[in-house]
């Protein structure tokens, strides 16, 4: 019978720390010629803070690596799972060797391993999170239910943020960049119209506003606009006959001011009559009474 695939989520701590509930009993550590190892394919994070590195790379200097790397065999050489900074330090610090787990897990495990260490244990960024949910989902054609269970989060958390990827590329930049946090993106995701929600994301990193603030004012500006959104349906362009022409310049003459006949429909229309004085007023009155 098959083994049972190991639940991430719930065996984060194992893959991260002491590995119990992933790894077989008495797994060794062995070390590893760092040039052998390849960055994990299924990564989410996609930006790596250099500072951080730097800092990790010193300590690393100073006490080595404490937790060892998980790895798989691919090919001629291994497969980085988990411990991406550690390794990414490692190379900084100038290491030719780093201690290792070998595992044997497929394409699955090992994205879902890389989904479980960044959104659990780093502030990915929510973008970012939300392109590896969907290159996961699309990848393994599993549902959003499926993807939580597995990696041991909310399938509301799963939905919420791959509703993201619905917000406009500067939208997602903006958030991608750390300008606008999680709480702003969702605000502006409840705003439909893409140009009033690029609007409202320069407005927002401009003037610093809070999410709670940008709540407000997405509020207020949607009471302020046109109760119809919709653009009015075309008009049926009349063409205005001989006679109605005539019985315009006989009113203009009659009357001595301006007057148009809009013509909207075979059997509707307007007669529009202009007036400039006070006197011409009475006039047009006096005649319509008449």
């Amino acid at each position: 019978m098959e083994a049972t695939k190991p639940r991430l989520g719930r065996g984060l701590n194992a893959l991260l720390g002491d590995l119990a509930d992933v790894l077989p009993p008495d797994t060794p550590v062995c070390r590893l010629p760092i040039e052998s190892i390849s960055y994990n394919p299924y990564q989410p994070r996609k930006q790596f803070d250099d500072e951080e590195l730097a800092a990790l790379a010193s300590s690393i200097q100073l006490h080595g690596i404490l937790q060892p790397l998980v790895v798989r065999e691919v090919g001629d050489g291994y497969q980085l799972i988990a411990g991406e900074r550690r390794l990414r330090a490692a190379r900084v610090a100038g290491l030719t060797e780093v201690p290792v787990h070998v595992v044997s897990f497929d394409d699955q495990q090992v994205f879902e391993a890389a989904l479980v260490e960044n959104i659990q244990r780093t502030d990915l960024n929510p973008i970012e999170k939300a392109h590896g949910f969907r290159e996961y989902l699309d990848r393994f054609g599993l549902t959003q239910d499926q993807l939580g269970a597995r990696i041991g989060v909310d399938r509301s958390t799963v939905s919420n943020l791959i509703g993201l990827l619905t917000l406009t590329e500067e939208v997602q930049a903006a958030v991608r960049n750390g300008q606008l946090t999680l709480g702003h993106a969702k605000v502006l995701k409840g705003v439909s119209d893409p140009e009033r929600q690029k609007a409202l994301c320069k407005e927002a990193i401009m003037k610093n506003y809070s999410v709670h603030a940008l709540e407000l004012v997405s509020k207020q500006q949607k009471s302020e606009s046109p109760l119809l959104a919709e653009a009015p349906a075309k008009r049926e362009v009349v063409e205005k006959t001989a006679h109605v022409k005539g019985l315009e310049d006989e009113l203009r003459q009659r009357l001595a001011v301006k007057i148009e006949i809009k013509v909207k429909a075979k059997d509707r229309g307007q007669i529009v009559i202009g007036f400039d004085s006070n006197d011409d007023f009475e006039r047009i009155i006096q005649a319509l009474q008449k």
